[in-house]
């Protein structure tokens, strides 16, 4: 008599939604693609989640990311400066997309809307603080005072979900931006700062879902860095929860936040 073996039971992976970005060339690829950074997605593998880079065109935003456990709002160029009132064009903006930046914009308020748990990065950080009508220093000041290829302490606040998030108070931060928050976005509040006032994390206190934003790029350092991974592990726990919960008001409906 012979017995069957059940196979065991694989965990399903929170489905992370990743609006991806625009290359106008990429290896092997006879065409412009629609990439994300490599490293970025390992960080929510390692944690744990199923990340899908989403095409970014706008109009039914909402009704799409209502499938999906959580979203990543990654960093890239520099968003229009008409998008938070700016006159003029600072001659330091670049890689300017139109039809990026209204996707992004359009998945910040919908992800908050529903209550999706979101990590915003670097310009997601941004997206969400011009999204919920703040504005952008366009240029910190030239290259002595902008933080591109640099690696600098950032305190962070503590009993923020940030802190909650990383187990620290301080952390060494990878960054890549010449401009920054000026105006905060109606709601949102301060979580981290660099040694030069720089606004390097936010997050919206008495929002439905799981948020914070960073204004460093964790996915550089994570592979390495317990406290950088950590902050995917928290999105990807955060994105099983509201899978298990299944909330029944996430549907897309008018938005508190347009």
């Amino acid at each position: 008599m012979t017995t069957s073996v059940r196979p065991a039971t694989t965990p399903v992976r929170p489905l992370i939604a990743v609006p991806a970005r625009f290359s106008a060339t990429t290896s092997a690829l006879r065409y412009a693609a629609e990439v994300n950074a490599r490293a970025l997605i390992e960080a929510v593998w390692r944690a744990g989640g199923e990340p899908a880079s989403i095409h970014p065109a706008s109009g039914d935003t909402a009704a799409r990311l209502a499938r999906f456990d959580g979203v990543l709002l990654p960093g890239g160029g520099d968003l229009a400066p008409h998008h938070y009132g700016a006159r003029g064009v600072h001659a330091s903006v670049y890689d300017v997309d139109e039809v990026q930046d209204t996707f992004d914009l359009e998945v910040a308020r919908a992800t908050l809307d529903l209550g999706i748990p979101l990590l915003a990065i670097c310009r997601g950080l941004q997206v969400v603080n011009v999204a919920l009508g703040g504005t952008l220093e366009q240029d910190m000041g030239g290259p002595d005072r902008e933080h591109r290829h640099l690696v600098h302490p950032v305190a962070l606040q503590p009993g923020t979900l940030l802190e909650q998030a990383t187990g620290v108070q301080k952390v060494d931060a990878s960054c890549y931006h010449h401009q920054r928050v000026e105006i905060l976005g109606t709601g949102l509040e301060i979580t981290a700062r660099a040694a030069d006032g720089t606004v390097e994390g936010l997050e919206l206190p008495g929002a439905p879902g799981w948020f914070t934003a960073v204004q460093w790029h964790p996915e550089d350092t994570a592979e390495e860095d317990p406290a950088q991974q950590a902050l995917f592990a928290a999105l990807v726990q955060a994105a099983g929860d509201s899978r298990q919960s299944s909330p029944p008001s996430r549907s897309p409906s008018a938005s508190r936040y347009t």
